[in-house]
């Protein structure tokens, strides 16, 4: 028999957080989420599409509900409960979902999607460290370094540059560790995820980065 209404399984939470939209700025000015809840998807980074489930670079970034520790569990789900925390306030996303009917999920992946810079205030100083960090850590160039690696001889001068770009992005979050005192949670939110992370999942061992072989 078909499912026509939600049975509180948990599975579509547990499956990650929502990508939020321009109109959840509203929950996190509110209070019922604030920054150190979100992670950001940065442009060109490997993500699993709701259509699929596959992952694909995502084509704009993504602030999305963090998960619990290193799972992708929603960081608002309670499992004993089987319920979510933020029911009342939830987002966009949550809101629209249906496990039996996608369709109305489908309607609004990749829309008006919120990004760091609607949340950070203007004039922020970290603003500057958002953009510093993109221009000098693009997961673009590090996704067309990837590629290049089977099309060279050695793929040395692509390991050499990925180690560069790698290293920028440890210096840049140590020195805004030190400069605004950031939390770890904050930092997934300003800067995405580590780069030596991002590559490890694809197979690519910080060793073999730094070391060029």
């Amino acid at each position: 028999m078909n499912r026509m209404s939600c049975e509180r399984c948990g599975t579509c939470c547990k499956k990650g957080g929502p990508a939020l939209h321009i109109e959840d700025g509203q929950i996190i000015l509110d209070g019922h989420i604030s920054i150190e809840h979100l992670i950001t998807i940065r442009k060109g980074e490997l993500a699993f599409t709701p259509e699929d489930e596959k992952l694909k670079p995502v084509q704009q970034e993504l602030v999305k509900v963090a998960g619990k520790g290193r799972g992708w569990e929603c960081f608002f789900y309670d499992g004993e409960e089987s319920s979510c925390t933020i029911y009342s306030h939830r987002p966009l996303e949550c809101r629209v979902l249906k496990c039996w009917d996608t369709r109305g999920l489908l309607s609004i992946t990749g829309k008006d999607l919120l990004r760091r810079s609607d949340i950070i205030k203007p004039g922020d100083p970290l603003l500057k460290l958002i953009e510093d960090h993109e221009k000098r850590c693009s997961i673009t160039e590090i996704e067309k370094l990837l590629a290049s690696l089977s099309e060279e001889n050695d793929g040395a001068p692509s390991l050499k540059r990925m180690a560069k770009i790698v290293q920028d992005d440890l210096s840049i979050r140590s020195n805004a560790l030190a400069e605004f005192t950031l939390p770890l949670a904050v930092e997934l939110f300003l800067l995405g995820r580590p780069l030596f992370k991002i590559l490890g999942n694809r197979g690519i061992s910080v060793q073999k980065i730094m070391t060029g072989r």
